[in-house]
């Protein structure tokens, strides 16, 4: 069976819109409950506290405090005094979420 080229750039086009189309469907926002990255250090302390309250995994809080370093127990650190927020030494519950901490 011999197909002929106008055939082909049609099917070409076809395929073409839908892999267009399906790349549409995903989406690389944040869901909307989930709260908006905020890069830097810490400012507002409410909202960082209303956030850690929430029990978030280490991931999460990698995703909405991406500037902050995030210490996990057990990690190894320098011991540099910070009074920027810049560093927050979590504390984490049985299942790995973080229940509280300091900032140092």
């Amino acid at each position: 069976m011999m197909w002929s080229l106008q055939t082909i750039r049609l099917l070409a086009a076809l395929v073409l819109a839908l892999a267009i189309s399906g790349c549409s469907l995903q989406s690389n926002g944040t869901p909307a409950d989930e709260p908006e990255p905020r890069p830097g250090k810490v400012e507002q302390m409410d909202p960082f506290l209303s956030f850690v309250e929430a029990h978030p995994t280490p991931e999460e809080f990698r995703r909405v405090y991406p500037d902050v370093t995030l210490v996990l127990p057990g990690d190894i650190v320098t011991q540099e005094y910070r009074t920027d927020r810049s560093r927050f030494f979590a504390e984490l519950d049985d299942e790995g979420r973080i229940r509280g901490g300091e900032f140092r």
